[in-house]
């Protein structure tokens, strides 16, 4: 989808100074304990389900939304895991705008479609081990938002 609206008029009034937004992560899981991650078509690596909170918007029902358009799965949503913010989750774009997130983590599993790609955010989605992915291309952000939510044990070389 690329910057929502309301993120563009925003944009019009502060440029490129930072902005504080309300951000959801789906950890999609399935039986054997494996999560969904995407391929981000920016940037090539492997990274959570998940994006802005428009304004107005339940963040659970962001999360539902982000399922269907990153992944292509209808998902149940199981609860909350953790809400995470601070210097780690700050990121500056390509085009300099900077961001600093605060984003609540879900937990979820599939109810419906089989996780696939949308071609325009995402490039691939596929299911990962958590055993797999410290051996992943993953960005920074989303081995910041797994370690915090799922245990500091899970990239021990990254505390």
């Amino acid at each position: 989808m690329g910057i929502s609206p309301y993120l563009r008029r925003l944009r019009e009034r502060v440029g490129h100074d930072l902005v504080l937004m309300p951000a959801v992560a789906v950890l999609i899981w399935d039986e054997e304990g494996r999560v969904v991650l995407v391929r981000a078509a920016d940037s090539g690596l492997w990274q959570t389900v998940g994006g802005s909170v428009e304004p107005d918007e339940d963040p659970l029902v962001a999360a539902v939304r982000e399922a269907r358009e990153e992944a292509g799965v209808d998902v149940a949503i199981d609860g909350v895991r953790a809400v995470l913010g601070g210097p780690e989750y700050r990121l500056t774009y390509p085009n300099g705008d900077i961001v600093s997130y605060v984003s609540t983590v879900f937990d979820a599993h599939v109810v419906g479609g089989v996780p696939a790609p949308d071609g325009d955010e995402t490039l691939d989605a596929s299911w990962f081990a958590l055993g797999e992915l410290e051996a992943s291309a993953l960005t920074p952000f989303t081995v910041a938002l797994l370690r915090d939510a799922l245990g500091a044990g899970l990239f021990p070389a990254a505390g």
